[in-house]
């Protein structure tokens, strides 16, 4: 059984065996047990299964890692509380690590409290990076490769988008959610973004996604911030159109960036998480720049990073930023976090109580 403070107490012939564990393990302890049907309509639920699904993931790697088997194992309530079955488990090939989990829908006639329309057949989720265990290494690689805009290179991507190719080819793509939080909203991301380049698109729901930047969100002067991101908007559009007149190769990233467009992956951000927040004024600049008449410099501004039109204008190659996307559902959380911790995690998507604003965010 569970205590409240941590301990997990299970008992084996005569001997008790004590193994201390976090409560944010638990689905009981900290989990959305306030769920017991869900509507599929219903944007809180969608998000808060979504959630727990990645923290599934978490927890099949934490079981993996601590031997956790059959009733001491944690993972399943995660997704059984939902009618969800592991379908597969993705592994990473470097270090044999859990990165990512394919749930199969599987409920009951009575389990729904509301429409099905927007109920899933499968979700593919991917977990952020493990600080304990065998896996923190590896995962900390992917991070740097994040940094270098070379997720997409790496041997757990193509795991991940050969699994995500093979759901869709064999069952098709509707109903079909991307789901990742972190490191793994990275990998949900960077798959929506391939899947959609050829027409596909897949619902995401994107828990703190990495947005690498200076943090000029975290600037509490809102002239100051805008004047910086207007300057940042009109240097990188004169580089793009310069770039041009001297031929050097944008084209094919503008045309990529207009046919992702119809694709509006759901990102969830907190403005106290310095990992996602630029998020925000990513869009909020968008909007600002063509009330004030410079929708032209933004458009093509927000199209390019303005590190990769210098790379370009020395005449190397560089890859596309993950976090450069034309349109989003975008949800802030603006329920104050305690520390950074709780800004980042998992676990604040699924609060009942949670107060959030949420806007869409379309490229035309």
């Amino acid at each position: 059984m569970a205590t409240g403070n941590g301990i997990l107490t299970t008992t084996k012939g005569e001997e008790e065996q004590s193994i201390l564990i976090s409560e944010r393990e638990i689905f009981d302890l900290c989990g959305p047990v306030h769920l017991t049907a869900i509507d599929w309509e219903n944007v809180a639920h969608r998000r808060s299964v979504a959630a727990s699904l990645v923290q599934g993931v978490y927890i099949l790697e934490r079981d993996k890692q601590e031997k956790r088997q059959g009733n001491q194992a944690l993972a399943p309530p995660w997704w059984k509380h939902f009618q969800f079955e592991l379908y597969r488990v993705l592994v990473d090939d470097v270090d044999s690590c859990i990165f990512g989990a394919i749930y199969k829908f599987t409920p009951s006639k009575s389990y729904f409290g509301g429409s099905k329309d927007k109920s899933q057949q499968f979700v593919i989720a991917f977990r952020g990076t493990l600080t304990k265990g065998d896996a923190f290494t590896r995962d900390l690689q992917l991070d740097v490769h994040i940094i270098r805009n070379g997720l997409h290179r790496t041997s757990r991507f193509e795991t991940a988008i050969q699994a995500v190719r093979h759901v869709v080819a064999t069952f098709g793509s509707s109903n079909i959610w991307l789901a990742g939080h972190s490191l793994g909203a990275a990998m949900a991301m960077q798959a929506g973004k391939t899947m959609a380049k050829t027409g596909v698109f897949l619902d995401a729901f994107l828990f703190n996604p990495p947005f690498l930047s200076a943090p000029i969100e975290r600037i509490k002067d809102k002239k100051v911030k805008h004047g910086i991101r207007f300057a940042t908007s009109v240097i990188t559009a004169g580089l793009a159109f310069a770039a041009k007149a001297k031929n050097v190769n944008t084209r094919s990233g503008e045309d990529t960036f207009v046919a992702l467009s119809a694709w509006t992956p759901c990102l969830y951000v907190n403005p106290s998480d310095p990992i996602c927040a630029e998020y925000i004024g990513y869009f909020e600049h968008r909007e600002n720049m063509d009330t004030m008449g410079a929708g032209v410099i933004e458009k093509v501004a927000t199209q390019h990073s303005l590190g990769g039109l210098v790379l370009n204008f020395m005449g190397k190659e560089c890859d596309e930023p993950l976090h450069l996307i034309p349109s989003a559902n975008l949800t802030v959380n603006l329920t104050p976090p305690t520390d950074f911790k709780e800004a980042h995690g998992i676990h604040q998507w699924w609060k009942p109580d949670l107060l959030v604003e949420s806007k869409k965010h379309q490229f035309t």
